[in-house]
């Protein structure tokens, strides 16, 4: 293990301490071993890092050489924000399909599972859950990142996932405070704001942080947000009313404020990332995000050098930079004693249902024929054995109509709108890898909305025909509600083939439609793989 150099200063070594950075390549790079030499404290792991467990593993291990204590951050959600199965779909669904089952011992357990195999990666620390309450059916970023729409629900679900995770003796990090749930903006992309009143405020967004602080969050996640009602002037990320008078104070948190990205456009379009690095530590931030956009040694410098100018310019008092590197290091030290004090492992076989689960089917189908039916199936086959992610995935899906299960490979048309920055378009999602293997010879198209003006939704569906021929066709849509193209050209598709099956993998807002309906609350493989079988036939 190397010491930490004796030549650099107390200060510059608390400057690199609250920063967490991310890199580029699954080995880390010499200039990320000097830093953590020097004082670097934590690192960001993202997609690009990430090739097999092994490798994560080794990595982890060449960064620990290092510093045993580091923390080591990542982005994993599941669901449909994956980074340690960004290339294959996540093993476990996301907090929307969680929270449409209400299982707070289901919830539990995915997330301890998910905790157990981040730990046996080597990474300690985890951004997630997402706390926010998901109040805006049209909010662009968060959707199924969210629990739901209900506060009650939210935050108890929130808190069963903090025990979870911490459980695996991998810390939690409930975001994106104080609720990123009701905007209609994107943080990645500008600056969001909520103008509710304060008791909205506290007894919907607010209520889910309580709960994780109850429950022994280690550490909660600013979001660059503007509330007017908490601060008319700075987004929560750097404001000291939202953060040390609401989150300190009022909330009674002691853990670790973690900003969300400061590379994102709501805190650079405005402040520039080194400005806005020096207000979030003044305000009452503890540690920075950044590296998943810069990724490089100059932004860690420049970082590193702007804390230390604003300290010695009189803006950042010295004292607030030491208390934020101090809680950093608490938390690394949390790690450590974890690592030996978790609870036993969950092989992937802990949790899995102890009996059957079930699909309802209920209530007709928009442009369906018939009566409706409401039935119970039975998913016995194999379900004793089935790893905790795909029980839960399983348990998620709701099924409507009173069309039959598919016996012969059908024509899955996938319509893919664009995805956001938080879930990235590198994972991929669907049922069409799974509806292949039980059902050979099942092919697949993707549509999208480009060179679409409004009128070409017929031509789209038009295409879609002619690709399926005579097969079944199985649309698959992704909050549909959000986009008038998708809706269009199903709508279309559905007047001319009737017996199309629709998946929905996003948010359920639109009325149900087509011979069946079948919603799975998020886009995760599992949640690709628990649609495939009851299309068919398998439940």
């Amino acid at each position: 293990m190397t010491t930490l150099l004796t030549g650099t200063d107390t200060l510059t070594r608390d400057a690199l301490a609250v920063l967490q950075p991310g890199f580029a390549g699954a080995t880390a790079p010499d200039w990320v071993l000097r830093r953590i030499g020097e004082g670097l404290s934590s690192v960001a792991l993202f997609g690009r890092n990430i090739r097999t467990p092994e490798q994560i593993s080794a990595l982890t291990a060449q960064l620990r050489a290092e510093r045993d204590d580091l923390l080591v951050a990542i982005d994993e959600e599941g669901g449909d924000v994956t980074r340690l199965e960004v290339r294959h779909g996540s093993s476990f669904p996301g907090n929307y399909a969680l929270g449409t089952v209400d299982d707070l011992d289901l919830t539990r357990s995915v997330a301890r599972e998910l905790g157990r195999r981040l730990a046996a990666c080597g990474v300690n620390f985890n951004w997630a859950p997402s706390a926010d309450v998901n109040s805006n059916r049209n909010n662009p970023v968060i959707g199924v990142r969210s629990f739901g729409a209900d506060p009650d629900l939210v935050a108890r679900h929130t808190a069963a996932y903090v025990d979870g995770l911490q459980s695996a003796g991998v810390a939690a990090c409930a975001k994106h405070f104080p609720g990123h749930g009701d905007t209609a903006v994107d943080s990645h992309h500008a600056m969001p704001r909520i103008d509710v009143d304060l008791d909205t405020l506290h007894a919907r967004d607010l209520l889910p942080f309580r709960a994780a602080v109850a429950a022994g969050s280690k550490a909660v996640m600013s979001a660059h947000i503007l509330l007017p009602a908490l601060d008319p002037n700075r987004p929560a990320t750097l404001s000291p009313q939202i953060l040390l008078g609401l989150l300190r104070e009022e909330l009674g948190f002691d853990g670790l404020i973690v900003t969300d990205g400061m590379d994102m456009e709501a805190i650079v379009a405005t402040y520039g990332i080194e400005r806005g690095t020096a207000l979030a530590i003044a305000a009452g931030a503890d540690a920075i995000c950044v590296g998943g956009g810069p990724s490089d040694e100059g932004t860690v410098l420049r970082l590193r050098d702007a804390l230390v100018a604003a300290v010695r310019d009189g803006e950042l008092p010295e004292e607030r930079l030491a208390d934020a590197a101090a809680r950093v290091r608490a938390l690394a030290d949390w790690t450590v004693r974890a690592r030996g004090a978790a609870e036993p492992g969950a092989d992937s076989q802990e949790g899995t249902a102890p009996g059957t689960t079930s699909v309802t089917l209920s209530g007709p189908a928009s442009g369906s024929a018939g009566d409706s039916v409401s039935a119970s199936v039975s998913r016995t086959a194999a379900a004793d054995d089935a790893p905790i992610g795909l029980v839960a995935a399983r348990r998620a899906v709701r099924v409507t109509g009173t069309g039959k299960p598919l016996d012969e490979a059908p024509y899955v048309a996938a319509f893919t709108p664009l995805a956001n920055i938080a879930v990235g378009d590198e994972t991929p999602w669907g049922v069409a890898p799974e509806l292949e293997r039980l059902l050979p010879g099942t092919e697949t198209g993707a549509y999208t909305s480009a060179g679409i003006d409004g009128t070409d939704t017929a031509a789209l569906a038009g295409k879609v025909l002619a690709a399926a021929g005579d097969r079944t066709i199985v649309a698959v849509v992704r909050d549909l509600h959000r986009h008038a193209w998708m809706a269009d050209a199903l709508d279309g598709l559905l007047a001319a083939r009737p017996t199309t099956i629709v998946v929905e993998m996003g948010v359920n807002e639109a009325e149900p439609r087509g011979a069946l309906h079948i919603a799975t609350h998020g886009a995760a493989r599992v949640c690709g793989t628990a649609a495939a079988e009851v299309i068919a036939g398998r439940v």
